[in-house]
């Protein structure tokens, strides 16, 4: 029974540390990616071409009635920040939406291989968002941070894939 119980307790204290690192799965589709629960960023070889992924699973109303949203990714926000123009962080421009139980947006060429770099060269963490511009000025919708562990070496061995 004791055996049964440090196992059970050193399982507790891995999941937690695993939870934040990227993963990597080969074969057709090579893949890295960070799963929270309630979204998922994803960098993946299709056909060849580097493809970038953000789905969040429930998105706000705002999002999941918009067929074209803007995305932006800040490496390493500050603690308590929020997405600015002027916070280091980096846009992608009105990206066509899908929507299968939640919303997401794919992203390739350029601006995957630009946003693979920022996502490899994060320390702690990776913030995306869904924003657009407002009268108001920036809107953000749906702002999820990812934890950086891992995301150089998993996305380089998407990248290698994809030439």
């Amino acid at each position: 029974m004791r055996k049964f119980l440090a196992a059970a307790f050193c399982l507790l204290l891995v999941a937690p540390a695993t939870a934040g690192t990227w993963s990597y799965e080969g074969g057709a589709t090579p893949i890295a990616w960070l799963d929270t629960g309630d979204a998922q960023f994803q960098f993946a070889c299709r056909s060849g071409q580097l493809a970038m992924g953000f789905w969040v699973r429930k998105p706000a109303t705002s999002v999941a009635s918009a067929s074209t949203m803007s995305l932006a990714i800040t490496p390493d926000p500050a603690p308590g920040s929020k997405v600015s123009n002027a916070s280091g962080t980096s846009f992608a421009q009105d990206m066509p939406l899908i929507h299968l139980d939640g919303s997401s947006a794919v992203i390739r060429g350029p601006v995957a291989r630009q946003w693979a770099r920022i996502a490899q060269g994060a320390r702690s963490d990776i913030r995306v968002a869904f924003v657009r511009q407002g009268s108001g000025g920036l809107e953000v919708f749906d702002s999820h941070v990812f934890g950086a562990r891992g995301s150089k070496s998993m996305i380089a061995q998407v990248l290698a894939k994809c030439g």
